[in-house]
């Protein structure tokens, strides 16, 4: 059995950049195991699977060692293959997926996601997140992941974690957060628990973000940059209940999986 697969770099105007994703278009499911091997083959954050449904697709995302339930670089990847290679004929893209109903839409050279806004609350600052991030926030928040904030950018920059205890932590990761200077906030985000030591640019990370800094902020567009080595921008917009995820995305390559009989 041979199955297409490409690679797409998500958040990002030119290779290189952003968050590299998997994405494999299927005529029906594989069984799970199967799919977790090739996420595990693959050895990328996310490897996303699709099959057509109705109008649109069922679409599932799945790291090295799990399935997830949302992951927004590896949707924008798999918008850019359904709208950009594959011909799909409309200017937006639905997929059913374990986080409900989401939209992809063409807007001007960037994709926008339109996702479910994670509202945080604030949490203890617990001595196992410090010892884990090596240095003290000024405010944990959680929602599915934590929230550490900082001052000021350069130590989200000159964080140096300790992945055994992240993994040790009860949410599926942190995300790390401070004002940009030349952005609204700067982030990078961390889930070894899930086998994603650093996640170069995360789209479901900002789910929770842009209403954190939309708050803060008190302005509802805002301008996000995650400042991993790859590094990747993030335009957010915050409207009531959903947020607004919009970036670029370039295809890296294309391949064929031979998975034999």
């Amino acid at each position: 059995m041979k199955i297409k697969q490409y690679q797409v770099d998500a958040f990002a105007s030119r290779v290189f950049e952003g968050n590299p994703a998997a994405v494999c278009p299927l005529d029906a499911w594989l069984p799970d195991e199967l799919m977790q091997a090739i996420a595990a083959e693959n050895n990328l954050s996310e490897t996303a699977f699709f099959v057509p449904e109705g109008d649109g697709f069922r679409l599932r995302w799945f790291t090295p060692v799990s399935e997830v339930d949302l992951c927004g670089h590896a949707t924008l990847a798999t918008a850019h293959v359904i709208l950009d290679i594959l011909g799909h004929a409309a200017d937006r893209v639905e997929f059913g997926t374990r986080s409900g109903r989401l939209t992809v839409m063409r807007d001007g050279e960037m994709l926008a996601m339109d996702f479910p806004a994670q509202l945080p609350t604030p949490v203890e600052i617990t001595a196992a997140l410090v010892a884990a991030l090596g240095a003290e926030p000024t405010e944990v928040l959680a929602a599915m992941d934590y929230i550490a904030v900082f001052d000021d950018e350069a130590t989200v920059r000159a964080l140096s974690p300790d992945m055994n205890k992240l993994s040790a932590l009860d949410l599926r990761g942190v995300a790390v957060t401070a004002p940009g200077r030349d952005y609204d906030f700067v982030s990078r985000f961390f889930a070894p628990r899930v086998g994603v030591p650093e996640d170069p640019v995360t789209g479901s990370a900002h789910c929770k973000l842009a209403p954190y800094w939309a708050g803060r902020l008190g302005k509802q567009e805002l301008r996000a940059r995650q400042v991993s080595k790859r590094g990747g921008d993030v335009r957010c917009r915050l409207m009531g209940e959903r947020v607004i995820l919009s970036g670029q995305a370039v295809t890296f390559m294309v391949g064929e999986i031979d998975i034999g009989d």
